[in-house]
């Protein structure tokens, strides 16, 4: 099995798809810890299915970079989503129903209305990923790495102040804490990691991308930092472990990524429980 996949890592193609894996991966894992104390870890699966709206649009209008409308696009329903807060008048998880539902809607309707696209193809490569990730060119990994080393530089830099935000916002708003300016950024961080994920897992499996990894290590430690640092590394070895499975038996690669973050899931809770950490 190793010797198979070391002939296939030969390969350029599949070298560009374990680098974005890779990246990918950690990004999303980033901010999973802060999504799921916030309690917002719907919000990848909402802004996945704004991505899939922009994506329906820009596939009719035969945009020929569709990053340029899906990224804008995606950014700006993240900033509604977390900095509305509870001045909205629909709040949280049923914000984020509302847009979800309405984004997922609308494309699948303007793929429809349109001749140029083959719908059933185009859907369902959007939704549960595809192997497109094995077709990427030099140009799409280069964005991805830019992305990916802003996404992760931000949170570096402004780790502290994140965490404030993410414990006790009000605490940290009574402390001089500009909080609108942190959740603008954990906004348009968030935004960068969904639009990335979608060519990897698929808008439906984005969710899973950056919850499981958070939610297996909160069953081992309690430390903020001990569990970002962690949540990262189990999410890279998920993600590794799933496209290593894909690439070796043919099969969809969103979906076996999910699977793979789902038995480390599992493992995790039952080293949890031995360890009378659950």
């Amino acid at each position: 099995m190793f010797e198979k996949l070391g002939m296939y890592l030969r390969y350029d193609f599949v070298q560009n798809a374990v680098i974005v894996c890779v990246l990918v991966a950690l990004c999303a894992s980033l901010l999973g810890v802060t999504l799921v104390l916030k309690r917002f870890s719907f919000i990848g699966d909402g802004l996945s299915h704004v991505a899939f709206g922009a994506m329906a649009v820009a596939a009719v209008v035969n945009l020929t970079d569709d990053m340029i409308l899906i990224l804008p696009v995606t950014i700006l329903s993240a900033v509604l989503l977390l900095r509305s807060g509870q001045r909205a008048k629909v709040k949280g998880d049923a914000a984020v129903a509302v847009i979800s539902v309405t984004s997922l809607a609308f494309g699948y309707l303007i793929m429809n209305l349109s001749s140029k696209s083959n719908v059933s193809g185009d859907v369902c490569t959007t939704l549960f990923g595809s192997t497109s990730i094995l077709t990427l060119n030099p140009r799409d990994v280069r964005i991805c790495i830019a992305l990916a080393a802003t996404v992760v530089a931000v949170f570096v830099l402004l780790y502290h102040r994140i965490f404030s935000v993410t414990f006790d916002e009000t605490f940290a708003k009574a402390t001089g804490t500009n909080t609108d300016a942190y959740n603008l950024v954990i906004s348009i961080v968030i935004a960068v990691i969904i639009v990335l994920a979608m060519k990897l897992v698929g808008s439906l499996l984005i969710t899973a991308l950056v919850i499981f990894p958070a939610l297996s290590t909160m069953r081992l430690f309690r430390s903020f930092k001990m569990v970002t640092c962690v949540a990262a590394l189990l999410s890279v070895v998920g993600a590794s472990a799933g496209l290593a499975v894909s690439i070796l038996h043919g099969t969809p690669v969103g979906s076996t990524i999910v699977a793979a973050d789902f038995v480390i899931f599992v493992v995790c809770c039952l080293l949890g429980r031995g360890l009378g950490r659950t």
